[in-house]
C-alpha cells in the first residue's frame, strides 16, 4: 500500500493551501485526486495538474482506479489523497484502503447542505458517511491550514 501522509476532503481539491502549506508540512511528493467526475474531464485534470508545484506528481483517478493504485505496491512516495466528499472516502475504506486520519478542509454550501462549521456544509447523506467513517476508527477532524488547531468532527455530528 502507498504511504498516505494526508487524506483531505476539500471540494477545491488542489489550490494554494494544498499546493504549498500541506505539501510542505507532510513532505509529500505525490497527490492523488480521487473523483469520478473530474477523472473523466481532461480540462479539469489539466487545471489541477498545473495548480500543483513541479515537485509534486499528480494523478486524477476514479474511485475504482484509486483503490487499485493505493492498495498496490509501496513506491516510497509520500502521498496526499484529495477528495471532494466523505462519500468518496467511505468508498475507499470499503475498497480496502486504510485511512487512519481524515482532514476536513472545506465543503461548500449548495442545495441540500446545511452549514456545519464556517466553510463546511454537509447533506444528510454526507453526515451519515462521516458517521460510518468514524465507526471505522478514523480520526476525523477539521483543520483548514496546518498551523490551525485540529477540531474533532465528533463535536458537530
Amino acid at each position: 500500500m502507498l504511504n498516505i501522509v494526508l487524506t483531505r476532503i476539500d471540494d477545491r481539491l488542489i489550490h494554494g493551501q494544498v499546493a504549498t502549506a500541506w505539501s510542505k508540512v507532510t513532505k509529500a511528493n505525490r497527490i492523488i485526486v480521487v473523483d469520478d467526475e473530474v477523472a473523466s474531464d481532461d480540462f479539469m485534470e489539466m487545471v489541477l495538474k498545473s495548480a500543483a508545484p513541479n515537485s509534486l506528481s499528480v494523478d486524477v483517478l476514479t474511485v475504482n482506479d484509486a483503490i487499485k493504485v493505493i492498495n498496490g505496491s509501496d513506491t516510497g512516495e509520500k502521498v496526499i489523497i484529495l477528495v471532494k466528499t466523505p462519500v468518496t472516502v467511505l468508498y475507499l475504506i470499503k475498497g480496502g484502503v486504510t485511512i487512519k486520519e481524515l482532514n476536513l478542509g472545506g465543503i461548500g454550501a449548495k442545495q441540500g447542505r446545511k452549514q456545519l462549521y464556517k466553510n463546511i456544509s454537509i447533506s444528510e447523506s454526507e453526515r451519515q458517511a462521516f458517521k460510518e467513517i468514524m465507526d471505522e476508527n478514523v480520526n476525523v477532524f477539521l483543520q483548514i491550514v496546518p498551523d490551525a488547531k485540529q477540531i474533532p468532527l465528533s463535536k458537530f455530528i
